[in-house]
């Protein structure tokens, strides 16, 4: 047995369908009730009318007729075909009847529904009621005249030309169901554009869910309205998120390769120093120092590594968790230009800095020294000999804008755009035999982002690399 759920839409369309038709047949009811109420008053109203005027016709005939022989008179001058006209006293007798001449023999009307409901409100009326008297059925209004101390009944004998009167126009049945029929187009077509597209999407959770390939095609079918809009850009999220995560992936495989590499070369050195210095215990003693010294300096390199890889997880992974405070950003350059005065003096390079003394940035301490520091190294390692390092900064309205440059070799143009990855050397062999740890720019370009800033590179026209950055400025 197929126990196959709905559709949403399908579900959909016919719980609205369903209120519709509900509505649409109590509109029906209402308006037949409504309208042959409205026909019943106005036939009840026209009695009404012809029994006043009956009742003039008593008061202002002549003294010395009777009530019968003025309410024929009456009669004869207003003729309705069918009227039956009936005169009862308070008391319940028959005084007159048009229909009935020997009125006189009968039964009193008293408990008449019509008569009973005058004499409490001075008007009633019945519909469809049978006579009792002529065995016929009958529309009666009577209206009490309690001076005269006398009820005047008028009756319509209830046949098919009053039925047809009272019978309720059944154009707007019609127009009902037309308008009922048009609201169900719209609605099927509203529903079914709806249902389509909770299915697609649908249909691309469960396959995101178990990991299954997103085709082309799951793009497309969507239908031109907020929904469709919608679903569409969540698929086109969905698979800019696949895109890059597979990018990171690739990016982790690269990084966890290039770490590897990066530390099998100290690594390996340290283990064959130490090899060396093991296999020769007879060794003199400036030979086993000089191992020891390459020992250390490898060490170095690989605790400086570490290091850097330990501060790019850290902007990675907790930047939000690092200790912001108003930084003196002059004084943290002035440092840094004393720490590396041995090394400029070395490579007869000097550092020439113009900024202001009241350089203030709201940032981490640590990532703000790195920036500088870094940039300074990488100046010092790669420009050459007898070059200069020159950084200047320009206040805007919400940053401050540094410019590091130096006049030495610059890169390559093709080499550029990669100088922030990680790991990257434009000379490897050179790198490394340099101490860097190929993280130095990568570390500088996190960090700058870190404080809300950007960073770019270029060649100077006359040569040599030019770094510039902003970091946002205190208000």
């Amino acid at each position: 047995m197929n126990n196959k759920k709905l559709s949403i839409g399908t579900r959909l369309y016919l719980s609205v369908l369903a209120l519709f038709l509900v509505f649409a047949v109590a509109f029906i009811l209402f308006q037949q009730y409504r309208e042959k109420q409205y026909k019943i008053d106005t036939l009840e109203l026209r009695l009404q009318d012809f029994n006043n005027q009956a009742h003039d016709a008593l008061q202002y005939g002549s003294k010395d007729a009777g009530k019968a022989a003025l309410m024929s008179a009456f009669l004869r001058n207003h003729i309705i075909s069918g009227i039956r006209v009936t005169v009862i006293d308070d008391k319940g007798w028959v005084v007159f009847d048009n229909i009935r001449k020997n009125y006189r023999t009968m039964s009193n009307h008293l408990r008449r529904p019509e008569v009973a409901e005058a004499m409490s409100r001075g008007m009633g009326s019945t519909v469809e009621r049978n006579s009792t008297t002529l065995g016929q059925d009958y529309f009666y209004s009577a209206t009490y005249y309690p001076k005269d101390r006398y009820i005047i009944r008028s009756a319509l004998p209830y046949n098919v030309d009053l039925a047809k009167n009272l019978q309720t126009d059944q154009h707007y049945i019609w127009f009902a169901v037309a308008v009922l029929l048009l609201l169900t187009l719209v609605l099927y077509r509203f529903t079914h554009r709806l249902g389509r597209n909770i299915t697609k999407l649908n249909r691309f959770a469960a396959r995101a869910d178990h990991g299954g390939d997103i085709e082309a095609d799951e793009l497309g079918g969507f239908s031109d309205d907020e929904l469709g809009d919608t679903a569409a850009r969540i698929v086109k999220l969905y698979l800019k998120l696949q895109r890059t995560q597979q990018e990171q992936n690739v990016l982790k495989r690269q990084l966890t390769q290039n770490v590897a590499h990066e530390l099998k070369t100290p690594v390996a050195s340290i283990q064959g120093y130490l090899e060396t210095i093991l296999g020769h215990p007879d060794m003199d003693g400036a030979t086993r120092d000089q191992f020891l010294d390459r020992c250390y300096a490898q060490s170095k390199r690989l605790v400086a590594l570490l290091g850097d890889m330990s501060t790019l997880n850290r902007m990675d992974d907790g930047a939000d968790m690092m200790v912001f405070e108003d930084v003196d950003v002059s004084e943290l350059i002035h440092t840094i230009e004393k720490e590396c005065q041995f090394a400029l003096e070395q490579k007869d390079m000097k550092m020439h800095c113009t900024i202001p003394d009241d350089i203030i940035v709201h940032g981490n301490r640590g990532l703000l020294y790195s920036i500088f520091r870094n940039l300074t190294d990488n100046a010092i390692a790669y420009a050459g000999k007898g070059t200069q390092i020159t950084l200047y900064a320009n206040r805007e309205p919400s940053a401050w804008k540094f410019t590091f440059s130096d006049n030495g070799v610059g890169v390559p143009p093709e080499h550029l755009p990669r100088l922030f990855e990680r790991f990257y050397r434009v000379d490897k062999g050179r790198s490394r035999k340099m101490g860097g740890t190929g993280l130095g720019l990568a570390i500088v370009k996190n960090a700058v982002r870190v404080h809300g800033g950007n960073i770019s590179v270029c060649n100077n026209p006359k040569g040599g690399l030019r770094f510039d950055f902003t970091l946002k400025a205190t208000s």
